[in-house]
Formats: structure tokens, sequence, C-alpha cells
């Protein structure tokens, strides 16, 4: 089936033009600059009517938790790739914290065994390490698996990778990109305790960002650094959340860098002021900060110290959700409104819509060196998204799609939202519909 995406705002590669796409099957066809050739034969050809619509590569999400197998009480790769196609997202990349953990070849294999018969969009998933899987990690496949995921500080499901030479040897050997969350043990237990003194079970939400500070960031991001440089790892630094950890990183071409770094929606948009009103809602890990960290992270990627903006998508029920400090999980859902967020921030001015593209879409399909996915470009996937930048629109439970059903946006007022989203050239989400017909591809990597 031909389609043609006729007459859009075209934002791609750092440029923004009139044109019109052209797509046959699952692959882009042919782009038109301006206006269309008078000698085009469209016979046949589906046109979609994109005037006064941003047409933009689909959103490639680095980092998502989706909860199956095992949590999905939760959210399921079925539910959550469906937001994640209501958002604009055509590509994800989900971690191995599930029950069981996706620490084996066999586990990983499984999931995308199950993603292939229900996953909405484009997908990979990170095989996890341990202090005792070298073995089934070095089995790991660069030209099919996005990466290799070290918790370098303990989060929702406890891989904590903590033994000195189990982290040396993965580091030396990783046959591919080392994703790394970094929050150091010892600096959290010990304010804990702190906190638990003071406070006892009822801690504020807010003590969250001084529990987990910017010294347990620093400290365990700069040594995942030191680990990178001394074995000339690929390594990946996730949901960075300080200032001070802009020092580790540097400008340059994403393609060129053996040492990345990724912010997520909430570290840009929200600071420590939101905790008041929204309480464990916006419990991270890390920690969402103060207004000086977020205004650091919004000037590093700008600058390019930081190469990917994500997500981070973790969902729990609101029931766990608004247990006492303790209880309360860490994680929200996101993948629905990342990217009508950054588009919001980019209508504050915060940055370019240009800007908003290349951390998305461009850098994730550089970083991760995916096989022709990211890009607006003749024989690429028609990974496609349509936006109304004059949409105005609440979030409110009757629109979510998230299996929790609720999302920290609730009430949020955005000015843009995404009106039909394409992977591999099937449409998936068209004027707030789910189009359920095809399927998402096994996401593939170059050398």
């Amino acid at each position: 089936m031909k389609r043609l995406i006729k007459d859009a705002t075209i934002i791609n590669e750092g440029l923004k033009f009139q044109g019109s796409v052209l797509i046959d099957g699952e692959l882009i066809e042919k782009i038109y600059p301006h206006v269309l050739p008078d000698t085009l034969n469209l016979s046949g050809v589906q046109i979609v009517d994109a005037k006064g619509l941003y047409l933009i590569p689909g959103v490639i999400d680095d980092q998502v938790h989706f909860r199956e197998p095992g949590l999905t009480h939760k959210g399921d790769i079925a539910s959550e790739s469906r937001a994640a196609a209501a958002g604009g997202i055509t590509s994800y990349m989900e971690m191995p914290n599930t029950v069981p953990q996706t620490v084996t070849q066999d586990l990983l294999e499984e999931k995308y065994t199950r993603a292939s018969m229900v996953s909405l969009c484009n997908y990979s998933f990170y095989m996890g390490a341990t202090n005792n899987n070298l073995d089934e990690v070095l089995k790991t496949d660069p030209s099919k698996v996005c990466g290799i995921k070290v918790f370098m500080g303990s989060s929702t499901g406890n891989m904590l990778v903590d033994d000195d030479v189990a982290l040396s040897e993965i580091f030396r050997h990783a046959p591919t990109l080392v994703a790394t969350h970094c929050e150091d043990e010892t600096t959290i237990r010990e304010r804990i305790e702190i906190a638990r003194n003071r406070y006892g079970e009822n801690v504020p939400p807010s003590r969250h960002a001084y529990i987990r500070n910017d010294e347990a960031c620093y400290k365990s991001s700069s040594r995942a650094v030191e680990l990178a440089s001394k074995y000339h790892s690929r390594l990946h630094v996730l949901h960075l959340s300080t200032a001070r950890e802009m020092s580790l990183f540097s400008p340059g071409k994403v393609r060129s860098k053996r040492i990345t770094a990724e912010v997520c929606v909430h570290h840009l948009w929200f600071d420590e002021h939101d905790y008041i009103s929204l309480g464990n809602r916006i419990k991270w890990n890390p920690s969402i900060k103060t207004t000086e960290d977020r205004a650091a992270l919004r000037d590093a990627v700008l600058s390019g110290k930081i190469d990917v903006v994500a997500t981070d998508h973790a969902p729990h029920t609101l029931e766990e959700k608004n247990n006492t400090y303790f209880k309360s999980p860490s994680g929200g859902p996101l993948v629905q409104h990342s990217l009508v967020t950054m588009l919001e921030l980019s209508r504050k001015g915060v940055f370019p819509v240009e800007k908003v593209v290349e951390k998305m879409s461009h850098a994730p399909a550089d970083l991760f060196r995916i096989s022709r996915r990211g890009y607006i470009r003749e024989g690429y996937f028609a990974d496609l998204v349509l936006v109304d930048p004059e949409k105005t629109w609440t979030v409110s439970q009757e629109n979510i799609l998230y299996k929790c059903g609720w999302s920290p946006f609730e009430g949020n007022v955005f000015t843009h939202q995404v009106t039909q989203t394409f992977v591999n050239g099937n449409l998936v989400w068209h004027q707030g519909e789910i189009i359920d017909e095809s399927r998402g591809q096994r996401l593939l990597f170059d050398a």
C-alpha cells in the first residue's frame, strides 16, 4: 500500500520545511520538499492531508519498564506499547528488572517472542547484568540486542551489581553498549537512616531529593565513567539528574562518542517544589532535584553534553504509590506524554523544536546504531508522527492509556497533540484511537 503524507511541516535533521513524504509499504520511498511535481502519479495512493501539522521521525525511547513478565498488574507490553504509540513513540528499549529478571539469553528471547505477538511499536530488550552472570552477558548479540543494563544503584527489582570484580569484568568484556543506573548505595543508606531517625516511617516525599542526593549520583556516575575509560567500553549513563554530573560529559557527535548521557523528561520538567503537590507521584530513582539542577540539565541538552532524552517509563498502581514514603515504589508512567511535554518546553522557549527531534529521534538511532530508523530518509522505515502544534488539550483519566490509569501530568494543559503515528508504514494511532491491526518489529543494530 502507498500513502502520501502531503503538505506537512517536516522537522528533520536540523531543518524545518514544507514538504510531502511518500510511503511504499513499510519504507519511505520519496521525500518531496516544497511542492509536489506535476508528473507524480497518485493513482491508488492514499492521501494524508497534513497541512498545518508537524511531521517528525518517530520517537525512540531508550529506557522503559513495561513490567512483563511478572508485574503485569502495573503494565504489560501490549498496554504500554499502545500508550507509547499514542504519544508518538515508535520504538522502545525495555529494561530487565522484571519477574523473573532478564539475566539469561533464554529469558531474553522469551521477551522478544512475546513482543512479536503483542507490541504495537518496534522493540528491543536489554540483557541484565548481575554479580555472577558474566557468561550469559557475553553471549549477547550486539546486532540484535540494544545493550547490557547494569544497576550500579538498586531500584525496583534490586538487581544491584556491587562487586568490583564483576563490574570490571563486565566493562572489560561487554560485547555491546553498557547502560548504567548510577547511584551510590552507601551514601543512600546513610541518608535513609538520617531520615528515618528524624521522621520515622512518615518521611515526606520531598526528602527523596536529599536521600538520593547529588553526591550519591556523582560518586556512582564518575565510577562508571572511570571504568569505561579504563576499558574503552561504550558507556551510556541513564537518567542523569544533577548539575554536578555534567562535568563528566563532553559535547560532540553522538556516533563518535564512547561515553554518552541520557536525561529523562521528568528531570527536565519537574523540580523539588513539585513534591508539595504531587508527592510520591513524582518519586523516581534518581530523584527529581533542585531548580538549579534542572536548569543545568536543560543547558546540557542544548550544549550536547546530554545526548538523548527518554522517559524511564515505570508504571505502578496508584494504590502502591499512595503508600508511605518507604513503601511507595519509585517510578511513574510517561510514554504517552513525553513528546508533548518536550514540545511544550519548546513552546516556552527552552528548546528549539529541531533540538527536540534531534534528542528524541535522531540521537537514539545514532547512539545505538539502529538500522534505518530515527530519520525521515528515503529507504528508511516509515516510523513517522504527525503532531498538531495548535491543538490544546488537558491530560485526564479519560484519555490516559496506561494500564495503571494515572499520570503525573493529570490536569496539565498541552498545546501540541499527536494526531497520527505510523510504525513501519502502518497507521497505529489516528485522532485518539488505537489501530490494532499490525505489530512492531525487532530493532536491528549496525556494527
